[in-house]
């Protein structure tokens, strides 16, 4: 009977042995293919960043392009104004250099020599001669302004005529700028699908998290590391915590510390907004960082002294470089969808001495 126990506890021993050796087996399996997965999204993270880095400097451009043509279209109603009322001020001058002409005929004025002829007082004579000068003088000064007038007219229908060709190639640019974004649009969506189907278990999207916000931080770190010294003093935020400005006009939805996934808590808000809106300084500040981080999309990060940092996320285009410092409600970028997003909006981060504060009694209402 000993022996028979024995030889079961042997058996037990080696079925234990083989179960844990194929659940090694498994994991190392299941390891090599999450491994194999990460490394292929790190492949179409680059396709997404280079499609989202194109579509930030297209989106830039169309703004800037627009712009120009407003500013166009402002000095065009200036110019044309400036027209009416050339072409009124002609319109007078004509009918009182006309009317001087008629008067000077009716009174026989035009016949100079024979109102010296008729003259025999030397004082009337003198009298009328000043007369005469004073009313070609008078005559003399309305022409050159009529001619100067007619002058500033031809000036300004040329400098119509230029305004108009200006907007037209203005136009021109922005629907290629446009045929350009859609373009690249398509291909983002098409990476971004890609993207979505080979991460699709949690914990591949909880490892990518974590890799996202481990990148974020040693991102900041080398910013600051590169930073040179601000010309402009930044005392932080402490003093002006409930008085800084909202980032952007949306909603707030205040997701800090709630569970993303699995172990992984948001570290910010979301405000809601649409594609293009204005993302603005909560403070004046240095920019730290501007550029495209996975996770985040296009990343601005603001630098507003004594450990105190501001992140935008998500942005459709950055409109500010590394290094400029920006007052507090100044426009930074524009709201967008970027690093993967579905829908248009701001993720909005503030930290302290590197750790993510609750953003809530800190922005104004």
């Amino acid at each position: 009977m000993l022996l028979g126990l024995c030889a079961a506890g042997v058996l037990h021993a080696q079925d234990n042995s083989q179960q844990l050796e194929a659940l090694r087996a498994q994991i190392e399996e299941r390891q090599q293919q999450l491994d194999y997965t990460i490394a292929s999204a790190k492949e179409l993270e680059k396709a997404l960043k280079q499609a989202e880095q194109t579509l930030s400097e297209l989106f830039k451009g169309l703004k800037q392009t627009r712009a120009q043509a407003e500013r166009n279209r402002q000095q065009q109603a200036q110019l044309e104004e400036q027209q009416k009322q050339l072409r009124r001020q002609i319109a007078q001058q004509q009918s009182a250099l006309s009317n001087q002409l008629r008067s000077a005929y009716m009174t026989g004025q035009h016949d100079f020599t024979k109102m010296l002829l008729n003259q025999e007082d030397a004082a009337r004579i003198e009298r009328m001669l000043s007369y005469y000068r004073y009313l070609n003088q008078a005559r003399v000064e309305q022409i050159e302004n009529f001619t100067q007038l007619a002058r500033d007219l031809q000036n300004v229908e040329s400098e119509l005529r230029l305004k108009a060709t200006e907007l037209n190639e203005l136009l021109q640019v922005q629907e290629a700028q446009r045929q350009l974004l859609a373009r690249e649009q398509d291909t983002r969506e098409q990476t971004l699908n890609a993207l979505e189907k080979r991460i699709s278990s949690e914990a591949e999207q909880i490892e990518q998290l974590q890799i996202n916000e481990q990148n974020l931080i040693q991102a900041i770190a080398r910013a600051e590391a590169r930073a040179t010294a601000s010309e402009v003093e930044l005392a932080g935020l402490q003093s002006f915590k409930g008085q800084l400005s909202k980032p952007t006009e949306g909603r707030m939805r205040n997701l800090f510390s709630t569970r993303r996934q699995g172990q992984i808590r948001w570290k910010g808000a979301m405000f809601d907004g649409r594609a293009g809106d204005s993302v603005k300084a909560i403070h004046h500040g240095r920019i730290l960082y501007a550029d495209w981080l996975r996770g985040f999309g296009l990343v601005m990060v603001l630098d507003h002294g004594d450990g105190y940092m501001s992140l935008y996320g998500n942005n459709q285009a950055l409109l500010k470089d590394v290094g400029d410092t920006v007052r507090s409600g100044e426009e930074i970028a524009l709201v967008g969808q970027s690093g993967g997003q579905s829908q248009p909006g701001l993720y909005f981060e503030l930290r302290h001495k590197g750790e993510a504060i609750n953003p809530a009694g800190w922005i104004q209402p």
